[in-house]
């Protein structure tokens, strides 16, 4: 035998998946999860706008308390969204998502 016949049986490069466009995959957030973090995002994003446009109140800490919350809530559901519609969901893995 020579060395390079077993030379180029064992070093064959392997065929790398094909690629989803953008790396967009809905695997992990099936049936009706997908709809209502969808929902929850777009809520929450109308909470901000609804929020930003009261233009005079009289005790603000309510309000403020309620800009907090509903911003939190729209970056938060807009993080889960990018985390198992994308890559990262397999990239980190299931234990380290589920665990943060």
């Amino acid at each position: 035998m020579e060395n390079g016949a077993v030379y180029n049986e064992t070093t064959e490069p392997q065929a790398k998946p094909p690629r989803r466009p953008f790396g967009c995959t809905l695997r992990h957030l099936p049936g009706w999860r997908l709809p209502t973090k969808a929902l929850q995002a777009i809520l929450s994003l109308l909470a901000v706008i609804c929020e930003e446009i009261v233009e005079d109140c009289i005790t603000c800490g309510g309000l403020y308390f309620f800009e907090f919350t509903s911003c939190s809530a729209f970056l938060l559901s807009l993080l889960i969204l990018c985390v198992y519609c994308t890559d990262v969901y397999e990239t980190f893995g299931e234990d380290k998502v589920q665990r943060v």
